[in-house]
């Protein structure tokens, strides 16, 4: 999984490349209804970009707009230099995994992943040497007489991608690329997967609803919503900076406050919450005005629970423990305020050493540092 710091360093590096793949204001419109909106993106050469989103949110309509499966209502989608906005599908050099793996159950392993090969014309000699090296990539070379049905689910996600680069396509997309495998096996299978992508140095998409495979498998993620991006950055920006009450929520857990600014100073600002018994403290100015409604995204895991009132002049509140989720090495504390309002705390085990952990019914104060809320206007 890729750092916090990696990741910063990706984007700028990102920001300052030449777009490879640039989607320029593309609508796709359904008879009344608009799946994609207006939306403009560019991708840099031999990324990994991940489409995030709820079903029915337009990535995978984006991505069919991609491979040629459908085409724009109206906009343009040019890769490397070339408009390919209206071309057919097989005169594109993008190749398309999907999450069945679509693999033919009567060719072996060898014979699928050269299928592409063979209806593309490319000499016998040459389509047994990428077979061949393909074979040696996702490390199937013992496997290459056996038929789909004799392998494992991770086996058969290997030889699908498999045979999407063996063309050398200039453009891979994923279709929820690990959607058909268990829990586990696709946490296995996720390292896994970048690191082939990366070897052969393709430039890829991928579209999934799993916030955890697009964290850990993308370089940035793209945030979409009823046809539109609400926010593109990489994983750790996304989840530490969320520029919106639905981008806060969508990735991880977050407890929200509704409030508006009282207090507004370069370097801090007070907000009033009505589910806050105290006026909250953030230790940063912001772009607004004394007064405006804002909403305060606040990650479990910077939520602090005592059972002595802290001494700081900090951000605290009173309350008491409604529920308890164990969780091994951490815990999940709903502690609710006097307000009403439930704030959840991921507290590590370790935090339990010197004393035992609160129980259900207890009180508690839950607080947090001056920086640890994110202050939201949207």
């Amino acid at each position: 999984m890729k750092s916090f710091e990696t990741n910063l360093a990706y984007s700028a590096g990102a920001h300052n490349a030449k777009p490879y793949l640039q989607i320029v204001d593309v609508v796709k419109k359904f008879g009344d209804h608009t799946a994609v909106d207006h939306l403009n993106l560019s991708i840099t050469k031999n990324e990994i970009f991940a489409l995030l989103g709820s079903s029915g949110c337009g990535k995978s309509t984006l991505l069919r707009m991609l491979a040629g499966m459908e085409t724009p209502t109206s906009g343009k989608i040019i890769l490397d230099g070339e408009d390919i906005t209206h071309l057919a599908p097989y005169e594109r050099p993008i190749n398309m995994m999907f999450q069945s793996y679509a693999l033919f159950p009567h060719m072996s392993v060898a014979k699928n992943i050269a299928f592409g090969l063979k209806q593309d014309g490319l000499p016998r000699g040459e389509i047994d040497e990428r077979v061949e090296g393909m074979l040696e990539l996702v490390q199937m070379k013992k496997y290459a007489h056996r038929k789909p049905f004799q392998l494992s689910g991770g086996q058969q996600q290997r030889v699908a991608l498999a045979r999407s680069l063996a063309k050398r396509p200039k453009l891979l997309l994923l279709d929820e690329p690990l959607g058909a495998l268990d829990k586990k096996l696709r946490q296995q299978t996720q390292l896994e997967l970048v690191n082939l992508i990366e070897q052969v140095g393709v430039t890829c998409i991928m579209v999934t609803h799993d916030q955890e495979e697009a964290m850990t498998m993308a370089g940035r993620i793209g945030i979409m919503s009823e046809g539109q991006l609400l926010q593109v950055a990489t994983p750790g920006e996304i989840y530490e900076h969320p520029n919106c009450r639905f981008t806060a929520e969508f990735i991880g857990e977050t407890n929200l406050f509704g409030g508006h600014v009282i207090e507004d100073e370069p370097d801090f600002v007070r907000v009033q919450s009505t589910e806050l018994p105290r006026p909250v403290r953030i230790g940063h100015g912001i772009t607004g005005t004394l007064g405006m409604p804002v909403w305060l995204s606040l990650r479990p895991e910077r939520v602090g629970v005592t059972r002595r009132q802290p001494v700081s002049h900090g951000n605290w509140a009173a309350g008491t423990v409604s529920d308890i989720a164990y969780l091994g090495g951490f815990s999940i504390f709903h502690v609710r305020l006097d307000t009403g309002k439930v704030v959840k705390a991921s507290v590590p085990a370790t935090r339990w050493r010197e004393e035992a952990a609160p129980i259900w019914d207890e009180p508690v104060f839950v607080s947090w540092a001056d920086n640890d809320a994110v202050v939201l206007t949207q």
